[in-house]
């Protein structure tokens, strides 16, 4: 019997499911909307298909969508395990904390998530243990480097602002991080806390005349709002830097930090394991490989700055 169970236990999951008569599914759990993620979840299927699973032939994906209502998160995780889906793919702490403490069985991989150690998703990155594994987002240089990107930019900056959603666990790490950065640089910092929507006018309100340039930290409430940060940002005309290119698309100054669709392309390799027989808790928590800079030389110009030619050398991409 014991041999027999382990067998079970080592046959694919895909093989299960399809001797159960569906075909393998992959339950997606989204933080905000299908809209804010386009561009994720289509580097996401199209590695699928690479690795052999077409959506609607070979595989199924259920999608759920918190809508920026993290009271939803886990009622939609559970909705999720109720369908016996055979992974579950989410991004963000948040969410993958709300997957976790709905099952301690399927198999769940995160595409990114701030220190996944420290916010007590995995027992450690090479061992992750249990049914957790994916994709770390963050290195512990990433602040320091978009604090030396922006002095480049600002001549004598001295005052800085960091906008973060204070809610959201990997954000508060992050935040703790670029402030120990800024004050090598010398940097005085303020932190305007938002946990919703609402809380982002006022916040830039209380800013203004008050700091020289904006580091803004990234989760699923800012980003979706990035086109109301940045026409704000814009009104008390402060140079900022993101965490990426979708905030510079958006009019943002610049952005230096990994490149999302590559980590959700490398979240599909992942899937395609575990579908296959590994187990989620032996395959290592992976750090990002491709970081980009990005510039805004549009907004640069609106702002009045001069963006040095030895920093548009080093830029990945130069948006005009």
């Amino acid at each position: 019997m014991t041999l027999l169970g382990g067998a079970a236990a080592a046959w694919p999951l895909a093989a299960r499911a399809q001797q159960a008569g569906k075909l393998p599914t992959i339950g997606f759990l989204g933080a905000s909307t299908p809209s804010a993620w386009n561009q994720w979840t289509a580097a996401f299927v199209q590695r699928l298909r690479e690795l052999g699973w077409t959506e609607g032939r070979t595989i199924a994906i259920e999608y759920r969508w918190a809508e920026l209502r993290e009271e939803r998160l886990a009622e939609l995780a559970a909705e999720l395990v109720r369908l016996k889906v055979d992974v579950i793919v989410t991004s963000g702490t948040p969410q993958v904390l709300a997957a976790k403490q709905a099952t301690s069985v399927i198999p769940i991989v995160f595409a990114a998530a701030g220190d996944p150690v420290g916010n007590n998703l995995v027992a450690s990155l090479a061992r992750p243990g249990g049914n957790v594994t994916g994709l770390a987002n963050l290195t512990p240089e990433t602040g320091g480097k978009r604090l030396e990107f922006l002095r480049e930019v600002v001549p004598g900056l001295r005052r800085l602002a960091i906008l973060a959603n204070v809610s959201n666990p990997a954000v508060v790490l992050e935040i703790a991080e670029a402030q120990a950065a800024a004050r090598m640089l010398g940097l005085e910092v303020v932190t305007p806390e938002i946990r919703r929507a609402e809380d982002i006018a006022p916040a830039f309100k209380a800013l203004e005349g008050r700091v020289e340039a904006l580091y803004v930290s990234t989760d699923a409430l800012v980003i979706t709002n990035r086109a109301r940060i940045h026409t704000l940002a814009m009104g008390v005309r402060l140079p900022t830097m993101y965490p990426s290119r979708e905030y510079v698309e958006a009019g943002g100054l610049m952005s230096y930090g990994v490149n999302l669709p590559d980590q959700f392309r490398r979240t599909a390799d992942y899937v395609d394991k575990i579908l296959r027989g590994a187990r989620p808790g032996d395959i290592p928590v992976e750090q990002p490989t491709k970081f980009d800079l990005i510039i805004n030389l549009t907004t640069a110009k609106t702002l009045g700055l001069t963006i040095p030619e030895s920093f548009l050398l080093r830029a990945d991409e130069v948006i005009e």
